[in-house]
């Protein structure tokens, strides 16, 4: 693979510039220039140019308000061939272990799985015998995309760094679904992402679920239909960071301030469309009457304040996500997910009254003053509290290896004696994400009805030599890995040198 290298303490600002082999992670040179760039020309020319024409105005109706662009659709439908896992140790992620069970996929949607599932005539038995067979792996948090690699600035696409607050803006405008980080990420099992803005400000914009459907060249293609939008919010030391000699915030105070202008902001504007709504349920005669001046981004804050755009919020330490929850609280929303978190375990019963989930490393901390205290028992210490734990990556190299990161997090718990099942640590990476990304009616699990996304694994999935030899999204099989096929390539690997870098 070749990568961005991951710099968590530079998190909100541009990515490193080095290009890196994976595993040795030695810089390795180019061949001329030109061959590199031929591979963007020719790969850009593909990409759909994005229409920058607005959505219209919507016509006026008793109940109105601007309506979120994009809104979820219907189920997506499968044309891929009915197959049914027989013999594996099937992991449901629902509490319930099969050590040797039957999944049968069909029409793009697990129809039945169980200790034994009666075989019917026209589908493929695949014997996965000795094999471990878990739903599809959820990350919370990726730049995938939006910070691609090669790690160039016209790559640099994840912070719109110009003001503190830029909830106009959407992740999935500057998304590549080319970006060969993605393929890694597919063949380490994962088949759901929510692709974030970065955290240099307060409000980075609208973020979008994808999924990692290959050979795609645009985001609608990718984008998870039933998805809802989340929004990218961050706290304590990137913003003022970024902004401390730009104007502000420089302090913790100025970032909550800021949050209090915006989202007051969004009332106001909530208020100018509640009365236009009303003038027309009246059946007012004004001449005159008209609806309000659009704004995107506070049409997008108050979608959040409605409840249709979820928040992950970026937030280190426990006093900040104290601070958050009581802003949302004050103006009538929740904390989907609080991001990296590395002090959730001092708040878990905060977090729990709360209803947020927390999304975090196995056991990154200590790169910048706010990430300090971190335990490697903190998704285990939060599980116990009956927080939703969630095991994230924000990390091109990390995504790869999500089953082996819930390992490393799970048998951290059971050292510090806290009970943690193979179940739990395989909620971290599937149902609670799911949840997270509000999708978890129609994945996350293994359950008859859910979407088949489905990964099949050489043994199990928290030893660190498994590795997912079949990956199915929506039933198809968009990666084996002995299926040369399958395999991941792109152009941008054609002018890298992938033996004897030293």
């Amino acid at each position: 693979m070749y990568a961005v290298l991951p710099d968590p303490a530079c998190e909100g600002v541009l990515p490193s510039r080095s290009v890196a082999a994976v595993p040795c992670s030695v810089p390795i040179p180019l061949r001329p220039v030109m061959v590199l760039w031929l591979c963007f020309a020719l790969a850009c020319a593909a990409r759909r140019p994005a229409d920058p024409t607005p959505p219209p105005t919507p016509e006026p109706t008793a109940d109105a308000k601007p309506e979120l662009a994009d809104e979820p659709t219907a189920t997506p439908s499968s044309d891929a061939p009915a197959v049914l896992l027989r013999g594996g140790r099937v992991m449901t992620a629902t509490g319930v272990i099969y050590e040797r069970g039957d999944v049968l996929l069909r029409e793009g949607k697990v129809e039945a799985v169980g200790a034994s599932v009666d075989t019917p005539t026209d589908v493929t038995v695949l014997d996965v015998t000795g094999k471990t067979v878990t739903p599809g792996i959820i990350d919370t948090h990726s730049h995938l995309g939006v910070y691609a690699s090669p790690g160039l600035n016209a790559h640099s696409d994840g912070n719109e760094a110009v003001a503190p607050t830029t909830p106009q803006v959407i992740s999935a405008d500057g998304y590549w679904p080319q970006d060969p980080q993605i393929d890694r990420a597919r063949a380490g099992g994962v088949t759901t992402m929510l692709i974030l803005p970065g955290s240099a400000n307060l409000i980075g914009g609208r973020a979008v679920v994808v999924r990692t459907t290959p050979n795609i060249r645009g985001v609608e293609d990718a984008r998870f239909e039933l998805a809802p939008y989340g929004i990218k919010m961050a706290c304590g030391e990137n913003p003022k960071r970024v902004y401390g000699d730009k104007g502000g915030p420089q302090t913790r105070m100025g970032n909550m301030a800021g949050f209090r202008a915006a989202f007051q902001r969004a009332v106001e504007y909530r208020r100018t469309w509640q009365a236009y709504a009303a003038k027309v349920k009246d059946g007012s005669d004004d001449e005159d009457l008209s609806p309000p001046t659009r704004d995107f981004g506070l049409e997008t804050l108050m979608g959040v304040l409605d409840g249709d755009i979820l928040v992950h919020t970026h937030c280190y330490r426990a006093d900040d996500m104290i601070n958050i929850m009581a802003l949302a609280e004050d103006y009538g929303f929740k904390i989907r997910s609080f991001h990296h978190a590395v002090e959730a375990y001092k708040i878990a019963d905060r977090l729990e009254a709360h209803g947020s989930s927390a999304s975090v490393w196995a056991d990154w901390w200590g790169f910048k003053a706010e990430a300090y205290d971190g335990v490697r028992e903190n998704a285990a210490m939060l599980s116990a509290a009956g927080v939703r734990a969630v095991i994230h990556s924000d990390s091109p190299h990390g995504i790869q290896r999500l089953n082996q990161e819930a390992a490393k997090a799970m048998h951290a718990g059971r050292r510090a004696g806290i009970d943690i099942s193979e179940d739990e640590a395989l909620r971290w990476i599937t149902a609670n994400p799911a949840w997270t990304l509000g999708v978890d009616q129609h994945t996350g699990t293994l359950e008859a009805g859910k979407l088949a996304d489905v990964v099949v694994w050489s043994g199990n999935p928290f030893s660190v030599y498994a590795k997912a030899e079949r990956v199915y999204l929506s039933g198809t099989l968009i990666f084996d890995r002995n299926d040369p096929k399958t395999q991941p390539h792109t152009d941008f690997e054609s002018g890298f040198r992938t033996k004897g870098a030293h």
